[in-house]
């Protein structure tokens, strides 16, 4: 429901950094793989060749190996691999491909029939469905189209004209990369525009005034100054209404957007929705907790929750949650069309109730704003109404009030509660005994202006466009000296890897319960608890020396593998947050990472092949 992750800046990601956090680099880190996995290579390729040639000869393949691929890569022509490329296109078409925009129209036809409107986002689960499905079906076609290529060729001999033509090795394997990423790419363009428009057209809806439950609003001396009432139920549910002296107004958020409100006739009429699909851009803060005594913490307590990743503060005591905001200047305050100014804060909470009562009541909370410098000066109390797992918005008015020197003083949010550095906490509490508010740091943030939903729909596809071409690339490697079946289950073992690549390197660094790979087997058999230490001896010993082994070997494995869940921005688009161009910008220079090396395997693995010397 929110996203948790920090995007580092592009250049951050990829040059070497110090501070807390010192990391090597993407960069440095690729030119590292690539060294080491070149001298493995080159000592591979010379031990194969002298237990057949010898030491002599050995050599000799060696060094003419090396010369014939630095001079391919100093003389590849774009034209050749642009015109292979094309034959790559005309094979894909001639295998039909096309179809999968049939199955992808199909599903759009009928997801309506099945997905819920009364669902409380259902943006999210509309934009959930469009990318998975997309995704998937461009990722099949991609699999199957660069495993079964090349095999089938050589399988037909008709490889055999291709490199009769003046074309090096290398073209063949590249034209091979870029006709299929092409293929991929149209598919993908396609699927994701009848995806956006299937998505706005579904949702898109309006309502009726119910005129009956409109009631005069007056001010202190009486004056009717609008009306306030709601509207008719549609798509499962109902907005709150606002209508100034004008007839214009708005339809309170509702499902995550608002409609606007103009008279027509004796009656209203509202808009379409707005912010119907949202591109948040959040500005987060460092989270702390106090607990029932009002004591500093770094964590709240746990009400057993397997998943520990939010703390909880008791309600109706002096515990809360503290959000310590940084850069908290004029520039993040919204105005309104009185000129007003407020402070727009999102909030999710996590509702823990000891005791069931009625379960559709909110449970009560409250907000208040005070200065990191001084504590004890601090807002009054906003209290609002927690819906669990729901992401809220307050606007908080610049114009506050505070107890100050025991009397009601107005003050202000900029220059009385925030400090000169700009620095501003917000604390947050439960106000109702025997119940619990669960946070993380993520689970408040000053909302920045939105960037464009359209743009951001772009950028998510771009980022699914990667994992496209990076399948691709790993496919046609595969498929130069593998069989097509045996090189499509080689590159489904890679993305299964990839997508578990987490998991996999808890188990390469010793994070995870159960010890390496030889300790789990022995677990397993012997049905002995992960927990349980085993009893030492020379057999455990040798068992362990074996799982450091093999744990270095998996470390070392992973660190090729692509995290294809960090490849992954659907989240951000289906929970309406903005995709950080940097995250984009690291999502195409690892696809190009792989392409570049995934191509080098390729040439040198295709020139084993008979029909390439």
């Amino acid at each position: 429901m929110v996203v948790e992750n920090e995007i580092t800046s592009f250049f951050g990601w990829l040059l070497p950094s110090t501070g807390a956090n010192p990391s090597p680099g993407a960069l440095l880190l690729f030119l590292l793989i690539v060294a080491i996995l070149a001298v493995l290579a080159l000592v591979g390729g010379y031990l194969v060749s002298l237990v057949r040639h010898g030491p002599l000869k050995a050599g000799d393949l060696v060094y003419r190996t090396l010369a014939a691929s630095v001079q391919e890569a100093t003389h590849l022509s774009p034209r050749r691999v642009m015109a292979l490329a094309g034959l790559a296109i005309k094979e894909a078409l001639r295998r039909r491909v096309l179809v999968a925009l049939g199955v992808f129209v199909i599903v759009l036809v009928f997801a309506a029939w099945f997905l819920k409107n009364d669902y409380r986002d259902p943006v999210g689960l509309y934009l959930s469905v469009v990318f998975n499905a997309s995704t998937f079906l461009t990722l099949v076609v991609a699999l199957v189209l660069s495993t079964f290529s090349l095999p089938g060729d050589f399988k037909s001999k008709t490889i055999y004209t291709v490199v009769t033509k003046p074309v090096r090795p290398a073209e063949i394997v590249l034209g091979r990369i870029v006709g299929f990423a092409a293929i991929g790419t149209m598919l993908m363009v396609v699927m994701g525009a009848l995806g956006y428009i299937f998505v706005v057209r579904s949702l898109d809806h309006t309502h009726l005034v119910e005129l009956a439950t409109l009631s005069n609003v007056t001010d202190a001396a009486g004056e009717t100054v609008g009306k306030q009432g709601q509207t008719s139920v549609d798509l499962f549910h109902r907005h709150e209404l606002v209508i100034d002296a004008d007839g214009q107004g708005e339809a309170l958020s509702a499902n995550g957007h608002t409609h606007r409100v103009t008279p027509q006739g004796d009656g209203y009429v509202l808009s379409s929705p707005e912010g119907l699909i949202q591109a948040r851009v959040p500005q987060r803060g460092e989270i702390t907790f106090l607990d029932r005594q009002g004591v500093a913490k770094s964590k709240g307590i746990s009400v057993g929750k397997e998943w520990a990743y939010r703390s909880y503060i008791d309600g109706g005591t002096k515990a809360a949650a503290i959000w310590t905001f940084d850069n908290v200047t004029p520039a993040v305050l919204i105005e309104d069309e009185s000129g007003a100014q407020s402070l727009p804060i999102e909030l999710l909470v996590r509702v823990f109730r000891s005791f069931k009562g009625d379960v559709n009541r909110g449970i009560l909370g409250s907000i208040r704003l005070r200065n990191p410098d001084n504590p004890e000066l601090q807002s009054e109390e906003i209290t609002f109404t927690a819906r669990d797992y729901s992401i809220e918005r307050y606007d908080i008015p610049r114009a506050q009030f505070a107890q100050v020197d025991g009397q009601r003083k107005a003050v202000d949010l900029i220059d009385d509660l925030t400090t000169e550095d700009g620095r501003l906490e917000v604390v947050v509490q439960c106000l109702e005994g025997g119940h619990y508010f669960g946070f993380a740091r993520a689970d408040m943030f000053i909302r920045r202006p939105d960037a464009s939903p359209l743009m951001n729909f772009v950028k998510a596809t771009i980022i699914a466009w990667v994992q496209m071409v990076i399948v691709v690339a790993i496919g046609v490697a595969a498929s130069t000296f593998l069989s097509g079946p045996i090189a499509l289950l080689f590159t489904v073992a890679f993305l299964v890897l990839g997508y578990n690549r987490e998991y996999f390197v808890e188990i390469a660094t010793e994070k995870s319960f159960g010890g390496g790979p030889i300790e789990s087997l022995v677990r397993l058999v012997t049905q002995k608890n992960v927990m349980t230490p085993f009893d030492r001896s020379p057999q455990i010993a040798l068992m362990e020396r074996i799982d450091d082994g093999l744990e270095g070997i998996m470390w070392a494995v992973a660190q090729m593998v692509p995290d294809l869940p960090a490849l992954s921005a659907a989240s951000y688009v289906s929970d309406g947050f903005d995709i950080p161009w940097a995250m984009v910008g690291r999502a195409v220079a690892l696809m190009l990472a792989y392409v570049v090396g995934l191509s080098a395997a390729g040439y040198f693995f295709f020139r084993t092949r008979e029909v390439a010397r």
